[in-house]
């Protein structure tokens, strides 16, 4: 069978997506893992080190809290 994909991209089976909806937490973890680039790509910011020099990082917090609101999200759609 063939898989479906999206700009290169394989897509999410929907027996994956409805086992998180029903409560499996290895496919809700499935699904953290397939947007977790995405994730982090929006959660990059600015940040500074001890010393006040700027860098480019992930912004830890930002990233935890859009993982808690996506799982909460999938496992509400009841």
């Amino acid at each position: 069978m063939k898989q479906s994909a999206f700009n290169g991209r394989v897509l999410l089976p929907m027996d994956v997506i409805e086992a998180a909806c029903a409560g499996d937490l290895l496919a809700l973890e499935r699904i953290l893992w397939y947007y977790d680039r995405y994730i982090n790509k929006i959660c990059t910011r600015t940040l500074y080190d001890k010393d006040g020099l700027p860098y480019v990082g992930i912004d830890e917090y930002m990233k935890h809290c859009l993982q808690a609101k996506l799982a909460q999200a999938i496992v509400v759609k009841k």
